[in-house]
């Protein structure tokens, strides 16, 4: 987005988001083998280990799926190893692996990696046409009928600093999050890989 428009939209405030302040939820029992297939990162044993506490990967079976943000968060917090033909790799190879397949995966890294040092619940937004769906602190996925705390409350993009974009394009995705009851945050990311929020809103006349 062009840094004139960034101006002009207020930023959201650290209260909404939570200051970052990450703490393991207690010390890593268990450090779980994973292996490396293409664009996600499988687990097949102890995967409970994995897809909780914060709610890690896709549930499938007998199998935990997850994709690179999470599994290269994970690998930075020891809690898992990648397995590439029986090779352990590292946090680097893994990384550069990723945004090889992905031009935009620094930036949507580096959100996600932001987004769970406050404490927050990221999943995927594919289905949704964004980067990803963000719940309050605190909230626990289920199935069936939720609170109204319990659904999404932002749908995030991942932009760089020198991002530009129509109104058209604009007004888009601002119904797209009305549509689904959720608020809009355009997640900049700068040169220095620091990330500021904007939240962009629906008003009528």
């Amino acid at each position: 987005m062009a840094k004139k428009q960034k101006e002009k939209i207020p930023d959201i405030t650290i209260e909404e988001l939570g200051e970052k302040e990450y703490v393991e939820p207690e010390p890593v029992k268990v450090v779980v083998d994973t292996i490396l297939e293409e664009d996600k990162i499988i687990a097949t044993e102890n995967a409970e280990h994995v897809y909780e506490p914060g709610y890690y990967g896709k549930q499938l079976g007998s199998r935990l799926e997850l994709s690179l943000v999470e599994a290269l968060l994970l690998l930075k917090r020891g809690r898992i190893r990648v397995l590439s033909k029986s090779k352990q790799i590292t946090f680097q190879e893994l990384y550069d692996h990723a945004t090889a397949l992905d031009k935009r995966f620094p930036h949507k890294y580096r959100v996600y990696e932001d987004l769970r040092e406050r404490g927050l619940l990221v999943r995927t937004g594919f289905k949704f046409g964004c980067d990803y769906r963000v719940y309050e602190r605190g909230v626990q996925l289920k199935k069936g009928p939720k609170s109204a705390k319990e659904h999404t409350k932002w749908i995030v993009f991942c932009v760089p600093e020198d991002f530009t974009m129509s109104f058209q394009e604009l007004s888009r995705s601002v119904r797209l999050a009305h549509n689904i009851r959720a608020r809009m945050l355009w997640a900049i990311v700068d040169n220095e890989g620091d990330v500021t929020f904007y939240q962009i809103t629906r008003h009528k006349p």
